[in-house]
């Protein structure tokens, strides 16, 4: 059977003060005309990447606006995550192919899952392309159901998509970060451009006391008599954790004691991380101020706030991303960031707010450099990038979206067109996506 997630209880007037109040007004007034649904939320793994965070914050809080909200995740083994990873890759325009047993183990593990979904909910919301096949292969009966991709699909190799989207058809609507990202010959009709976003009320992004965070940092090594650099992301080839390390030495030979510290969450449906993992420790080695932690000795939430919190710079040298969350959590502490120029990242970080955008490892030193150097200037960005993370993206923000494309759902409200010779009609969480 599906696993159920269990999730506390969370007050949405606790947000009053922190995000913008005309946001929350209006969350509560459209939650009114959806109070009783029921919605559920499908995923891979309850940990270890942003869509869990995304939903450990936005199901209690759906619940207490009055909704019958539930989050639940599939079962697989590690066969299985094998091939979603390849599939995740593919869809990010990784070469290679599924073979005719790989996709039959896929669709297989949704066979498995499918019988386990209770046909009685009336939203039914599908995280990325681990679970995608599953209502293609269950009796539908009134409910509505969205695919929420993650993921920049702008350019997916075509062998992935061509498998993948057959079993896209039956969804009500899509959702993407971007409208960029959609990818071509996309089958579902009513599109939402809907950015992710952080809860500032999480142990991730609360204030930490100044003592109480440089307390956390030494109890774990390091140092803060010395300048600090820090990346948050999983072990992934699209984080780009070499090409860090590789700006981190070049700026090392301009200031010989700067420390460079990776931080990691393993998650359960990311098995290539473990390889990664394995050649970042061994291009490391024997370097005593890069540090590298993950979730596996004890750094989690707490301590990837103390590093955002105290970090001089936080890089984020993405070459491909959905959105990256840990941009808006850096910004969200007044921490400036050094990060690169793809995906959502800048909508985060428009130009003179945030950090700077990066396109190679060159660039990336000298941002680094230049803010380390110019601490008003860093910390100007720094402050900048908060205020537009409190307008922009809050969970409030993402919930008030969310809600008003199952409120369009539930009403069969139509929707503006693009605008851009594509079919498909767009919703856009417009408080997300002004400059």
């Amino acid at each position: 059977m599906l696993d159920v997630v269990d999730i506390g209880d969370r007050s949405i007037d606790t947000y009053r003060g922190v995000a913008p109040d005309e946001q929350l007004d209006e969350l509560v007034r459209v939650a009114r005309r959806l109070r009783g649904a029921r919605i559920l939320h499908l995923n891979a793994t309850s940990y270890g990447g942003g869509v869990s965070e995304i939903l450990r914050a936005c199901v209690p809080l759906l619940k207490d606006l009055g909704l019958r909200a539930e989050w639940k995740i599939i079962r697989g083994d590690d066969a299985f995550f094998q091939i979603t990873k390849r599939l995740h890759n593919g869809l990010q325009g990784a070469p290679g192919e599924l073979s005719e047993s790989e996709k039959a183990l896929y669709l297989g593990n949704a066979q498995l899952n499918a019988p386990h979904l209770a046909e009685d909910y009336d939203f039914v919301i599908v995280h990325d392309p681990q679970p995608a096949a599953i209502p293609g292969l269950i009796h539908r009966s009134g409910s509505r159901w969205v695919w929420r991709c993650h993921i920049d699909t702008s350019h997916p190799n075509p062998a992935i998509w061509d498998f993948l989207m057959p079993y896209l058809r039956v969804y009500d609507a899509a959702v993407f970060t971007l409208e960029g990202f959609i990818p071509p010959r996309f089958p579902v009709r009513r599109i939402a451009i809907l950015p992710p976003a952080i809860d500032p009320l999480s142990p991730k992004n609360l204030a930490l006391p100044e003592e109480l965070a440089r307390h956390i940092l030494e109890w774990i090594g390091v140092r803060l008599d010395r300048p600090l650099v820090t990346q948050v992301s999983r072990f992934d080839k699209w984080k780009d954790p070499l090409g860090v390390v590789a700006a981190y030495r070049i700026v090392r030979q301009r200031i010989p004691n700067l420390q460079l510290a990776l931080v990691s969450s393993m998650a359960l449906d990311d098995p290539e991380a473990w390889d990664i993992y394995e050649t970042v420790r061994a291009e490391t080695a024997g370097d005593r101020l890069v540090h590298v932690f993950t979730n596996l000795v004890g750094v989690g939430n707490v301590e990837v706030n103390a590093f955002q919190s105290l970090s001089n710079v936080v890089i984020q040298k993405s070459l491909r991303e959905g959105f990256g969350l840990v941009v808006s959590e850096a910004l969200w502490k007044g921490t400036p960031v050094v990060a690169g120029r793809v995906g959502g990242i800048p909508m985060q970080m428009p130009p003179g707010t945030g950090g700077l955008l990066v396109d190679s490892i060159e660039e990336c030193a000298d941002a680094l450099l230049h803010l380390l150097r110019h601490p008003q200037v860093a910390h100007a960005l720094g402050q900048s990038g908060r205020e537009r993370v409190r307008q922009q993206f809050l969970m409030p923000r993402l919930l008030l979206d969310e809600l008003r494309l199952l409120d369009a759902l539930s009403t069969n409200q139509p929707q503006a067109p693009a605008g851009n010779g594509s079919e498909q009609p767009l919703m856009q969480g417009a408080s997300a996506v002004q400059e």
